[in-house]
């Protein structure tokens, strides 16, 4: 029988990793749609800090109203525990992954730093068979990013931040250049461009290059060393998984017809410069779907993408992990532990 409470990490107000605290909370009650999950594992994505912090890096006007307590968190593993009477595709014992309710949850709604979430059947798929909770609560949303972003963007919703509709690019005999390769998104763009045939150039600090090698980077630029803009020439694509206001020093490494895939968006003002030189700059939001995790579960169990865990830490030390993330050179993704904590 399911409890009527749980542990949860919950926050009463905005800051750093110290206002993360391990409380009881209710067990979610169950809706018409939805699975409730007894969750393994949790990944840690940017938007959880960004959310932690109040997004403060967003103007006023953009900031959601967020109620306390919140719980963070969209990305789980698990296992099954009730489903709704209506749910059919799912059953009781179910060993299950999703990337919970985003962007649709980004104001608290997700809540998966959690013992219990609740999912809508839509947003969850069977978990890769051969791959561990940890493994597979690392993947949803930066697996979900880099394929919605280079493979099929699988909605028909309007990105607010641009007026055309994101369209991936053919990889194919294409030569991609990845920056920030070695975090959440970036190792996993790295591997599906390569899987798509690309010659793939990975960029990171040069701590990083063997484990890039090793996941397919034909080639690998240190920019600790050098600026990778000053090395790169002709390039068909560029994921730049680190994103932000820099992203436009790499449109004059692009070939005219090019395009340059900024991961964050947020403070990009070349847009002028990409179209004097004939490049498409483009981006999209990352959306909750079962169907594609679905898709990405075949490519996880046969190893054709590989999941790297930076760090491991126990649900109760969630702040410990944040402090983690904030010390950056991240080599994969951190994951929290759930199912041992008490």
């Amino acid at each position: 029988m399911t409890p009527a409470t749980m542990k949860a990490i919950q926050q009463h107000a905005f800051g750093g990793p110290e206002v993360l605290r391990y409380e009881d909370a209710p067990v979610p009650e169950l809706q018409p749609g939805e699975v409730l999950v007894r969750v393994h594992a949790v990944g840690l994505n940017p938007p959880d800090w960004y959310l932690r912090e109040g997004y403060k890096m967003l103007p006023p006007e953009w900031q959601p109203t967020v109620a306390f307590p919140l719980i963070l968190g969209t990305d789980i593993s698990g296992v099954v525990e009730a489903v709704a009477d209506d749910v059919k595709d799912f059953a009781v014992g179910d060993e299950v992954y999703s990337m919970v309710r985003f962007p649709s949850g980004l104001a608290g709604g997700s809540r998966a730093y959690a013992q219990y979430v609740s999912v809508a059947a839509s947003e969850i798929a069977l978990k890769p068979q051969r791959i561990s909770h940890a493994q597979a609560a690392a993947a949803p949303m930066s697996l979900l990013t880099a394929w919605q972003f280079m493979i099929e963007l699988g909605h028909d919703i309007q990105n607010p931040l641009q007026p055309h509709r994101h369209e991936p690019v053919p990889l194919k005999d294409k030569t991609v250049v990845v920056n920030g390769a070695a975090g959440g998104v970036g190792h996993f763009a790295l591997q599906l461009a390569k899987w798509k045939g690309a010659r793939v150039i990975a960029i990171g600090s040069g701590g990083h290059e063997a484990f890039l090698r090793d996941l397919g980077a034909d080639e690998f630029i240190d920019y600790t060393g050098r600026a990778a803009e000053d090395l790169l020439r002709d390039v068909d694509l560029v994921i730049d998984a680190v994103g932000g206001p820099a992203s436009g020093r790499f449109l004059r490494t692009l070939k005219r017809g090019g395009a340059l895939f900024p991961i964050f968006p947020l403070g990009f003002s070349g847009a002028e410069e990409a179209a004097r030189l004939g490049v498409n700059v483009s981006t999209t939001q990352v959306r909750s779907s079962g169907a594609q995790l679905q898709q990405l579960a075949g490519l996880l169990d046969s190893g054709v993408v590989r999941v790297a865990i930076d760090s491991t830490f126990a649900l109760q030390d969630a702040g410990k992990a944040h402090e983690r993330a904030a010390q950056g050179h991240i080599r994969g993704k951190i994951v929290l532990s759930v199912i041992d904590q008490g």
